[in-house]
């Protein structure tokens, strides 16, 4: 049975709010709304064509991910983005993936590194290439190291934490470089795993996260100035446009 429509065809409830959910992330990952932004409930229902009801699902869901802040009777805000707290998050990563790589490293019984060697250790031209299948190969296989060491309460932190950085971390495979460096560097810490070499695996593992660290933080910060720059280009080009049509 499909739930995601009603009895008479119409979208649910709960399928309105996701989509809601989704091209509102969307408008925040493409720095349409950008970090400090104001907006009403109102103007963005308008926007993305829903309903306020959906749309408030939808924004109160973002609300708890971290991704806007919203401020009674004045409205919702996109949160800015806070580096010196992403920089936090990252090394609480590190700290958790370290400790899940020595686990690993140390268990009896390991069937997942198959799977992840099978993903990863491939040729070139066996790559997926598309940047944002790449982010969520990472990030499971980031969250799939975590949840092979057995430790349940680790591996929710560690899901929150992935939630957060969201936002910065999906620009790290904008670039087919990074990509090419993800595949590298996630097969030489999947080798270290396998052969049992625990300090090598946590040292590879702790230079791959710090060097995305720095690489998004760049990224972001580029994307963020040639979002503004072209926020204030569009109304000069508007203007141009309208001296030109009379």
């Amino acid at each position: 049975m499909n739930h995601s429509r009603s009895a008479f065809g119409a979208p649910s409830p709960a399928s309105l709010a996701e989509q809601a959910y989704e091209a509102t992330r969307q408008l925040i990952f493409d720095f349409e709304l950008m970090p400090g932004d104001r907006f009403s409930e109102a103007e963005l229902a308008e926007r993305i064509a829903v309903s306020r009801t959906p749309l408030r699902q939808a924004l109160q869901r973002l609300q708890q991910e971290g991704f806007v802040q919203v401020f009674p009777k004045l409205g919702w805000q996109v949160a800015p983005l806070d580096f010196d707290t992403f920089d936090e998050l990252y090394d609480l990563r590190v700290l958790i993936e370290c400790h899940a790589a020595r686990a690993l490293c140390e268990a009896e019984q390991r069937p997942l590194l198959a799977e992840l060697n099978a993903q990863w250790l491939v040729p070139v031209a066996e790559r997926e290439s598309e940047a944002d299948r790449v982010r969520q190969f990472d990030e499971a296989f980031h969250g799939q190291l975590v949840r092979a060491s057995g430790n349940r309460e680790m591996a929710r932190v560690h899901q929150e934490i992935t939630d957060r950085i969201r936002i910065v971390r999906r620009l790290d495979f904008t670039k087919p470089a990074r990509v090419d460096a993800t595949y590298q560097e996630h097969a030489k810490i999947l080798r270290a795993i396998t052969q049992r070499r625990a300090d090598e695996a946590q040292r590879l593992l702790k230079a791959h996260i710090e060097q995305s660290k720095l690489e998004v933080r760049d990224i972001t910060v580029d994307a963020l100035y040639r979002a503004r720059a072209g926020r204030r280009h569009a109304p000069a080009a508007k203007a141009t446009a309208r001296t030109a049509n009379r």
